[in-house]
């Protein structure tokens, strides 16, 4: 299994305490909860025992995001949920959300390839390096602050006409060259 796709341990201290493994730090549920919607799995076990403890913290991560007004279960899917633990043998609740999640996440997939597949704009000859410039150009403007922007770091010269100059000089070239190209289109 390769690194990435092997769950994040944390353990649990005999203080209650959740330890992050690989960073040799403490986190917190909202720490865990942020692990899981960047794509990470978890894995939570008991230090002394070794227990698995998993699913008591994701159940309560669920439960404080509930509690705290963040309503994503319907009051009907709960009991739901409620009544699937109350049939002998658990009944068919658990492999019904299992499916539904996967069909779920396969049809997410599906529809960006599709998006990006249908997007005329992408198809536009140099887009990529309009893209690629854009993205720099606000990097360099934002100071770097969002961690979203993929664009190259920007260098940091004392003279104002430093390589965010030659950066703004490239950006209006290559709009001009687009603007000339898409008045052809028309």
């Amino acid at each position: 299994m390769a690194e990435d796709q092997k769950p994040l341990l944390i353990k649990r201290y005999a203080s209650r305490r959740l330890y992050n493994t690989e960073t040799s730090d403490y986190v917190t549920l909202e720490d865990i909860a942020g692990f899981i919607r960047s794509g990470r799995e978890v894995q939570i076990v008991d230090l002394k025992t070794g227990d698995d403890l998993t699913r008591q913290y994701l159940l309560q991560i669920i439960a404080e995001h509930e509690s705290r007004g963040e309503n994503v279960l319907p009051v009907t899917v709960l009991n739901d949920l409620v009544r699937s633990y109350m049939v002998p043998g658990g009944g068919m609740m658990p492999q019904f959300l299992q499916s539904s999640f996967e069909m779920l996440r396969e049809s997410q997939s599906k529809m960006m390839e599709n998006m990006n597949a249908m997007n005329p704009i992408a198809k536009i000859p140099g887009f990529e390096a309009m893209k690629a410039q854009q993205e720099a150009f606000l990097k360099a403007m934002t100071g770097g602050l969002s961690g979203s922007w993929s664009g190259p770091e920007p260098e940091t010269s004392g003279k104002e006409g430093g390589k965010g100059g030659e950066d703004l000089d490239a950006i209006k070239h290559q709009l001009a060259e687009l603007q000339e190209r898409l008045s052809k289109l028309k």
